[in-house]
């Protein structure tokens, strides 16, 4: 497709500087090393548990996908030339970097970002299945309104302002899924129903654009045409883009967990009695409260012993 359209000559957008881009991430880089570098030590000599190598691994795969979602060609194809170059972005935006972010972030990290006040207990609030999943379809539903669209392309404003609402909303829809907090994460079958009910609105805007014959968007009515496809063409493999990808991506997931799930569910459970409860995906480990042996006197005797006075002459 690339030397297709470099063959087009103008019709592929020319390399363009987006410093706004760079900037962003290279402070995301720079607040992870810091928390691996600075923040982590502390933690781990109180107890914590450290960075683990897949959570490394997450960290550097969600960084370099948003790098190339939000640099260019993407971003330029994406504002200047097609609709489905458009909606692949949002895809990523919405499906990939979000749950990579999430499954790169530590338990420790995530309580230090949300703090005491207030800003905890409005994520809590909203990042609970029901309310993240009702926010998550709203914001997909008005991000395909034709104003909103056009707005976004024409407005540089409004184009970061809605990246920014579809990132936070996909973070709170997948935080129940693979979020930092064990406590407000759902059951595998749970998991399963929240992320098929993600997947339930986009299909109707999906039905719209493979479907249409007008232009829906004038934004992207304008040329140079890039690849040969017209107005209506753009919006139908848009539309089929985000109802097959965007479906095979979450049902993937959906699969992913009903393996792991059986694959549980035939070792049977774990025995809790006198022993850890198992690491979650960042390292933290939880004593049981109930079947944990209490510690031992620091005389060295173990628990429930009497010592009996020896006899005197």
């Amino acid at each position: 497709m690339l030397a297709a359209a470099a063959a087009q000559g103008s019709a592929f957008p020319e390399w363009q500087p987006h410093l706004e881009i760079w900037v962003l991430i290279a402070g995301i880089l720079g607040l992870g090393l810091y928390a691996a570098r600075v923040i982590q030590p502390t933690v781990v000599a109180q107890g914590g548990a450290p960075i683990s190598a897949a959570q490394k691994r997450w960290f550097v795969a969600g960084l370099a996908l948003m790098w190339l979602a939000s640099d260019w060609p993407i971003h330029d194809i994406a504002e200047e030339r097609l609709y489905s170059v458009h909606m692949f972005q949002h895809l990523l935006y919405t499906t990939a970097i979000p749950p990579m972010f999430l499954l790169a972030t530590p338990s420790w990290l995530g309580r230090l970002i949300l703090g005491e006040g207030g800003v905890k207990r409005w994520f809590t609030r909203w990042a609970r299945p029901v309310p993240a999943a009702i926010t998550f379809n709203v914001v997909v539903a008005i991000t395909h309104w034709g104003w909103m669209v056009n707005s976004s392309v024409r407005s540089g404003p409004v184009h970061y302002g809605v990246h920014i609402i579809v990132i936070g909303a996909a973070l709170l829809a997948w935080t129940p899924v693979c979020g930092p907090f064990p406590e407000m994460r759902i059951s595998p079958p749970g998991q399963m129903v929240h992320i098929f009910l993600l997947s339930i609105i986009p299909t109707i805007p999906a039905a719209f654009l493979v479907n249409a014959e007008g232009t829906l968007y004038s934004a992207y009515d304008r040329d140079p045409r890039l690849w040969g496809l017209s107005v209506t063409e753009d919006q139908q493999l848009a539309g089929a883009m985000m109802k097959v990808v965007n479906g095979f991506l979450l049902w993937g997931i959906i699969l992913v967990i009903f393996i792991r799930w059986s694959r549980d569910e035939d070792r049977g459970q774990p025995e809790f009695r006198g022993r850890l409860v198992p690491s979650q995906p960042d390292g933290d480990t939880f004593p049981d409260p109930v079947s944990e042996p209490a510690p031992a006197p620091e005389t060295g005797r173990t628990p429930g012993t009497v010592k009996v006075p020896s006899e005197t002459t």
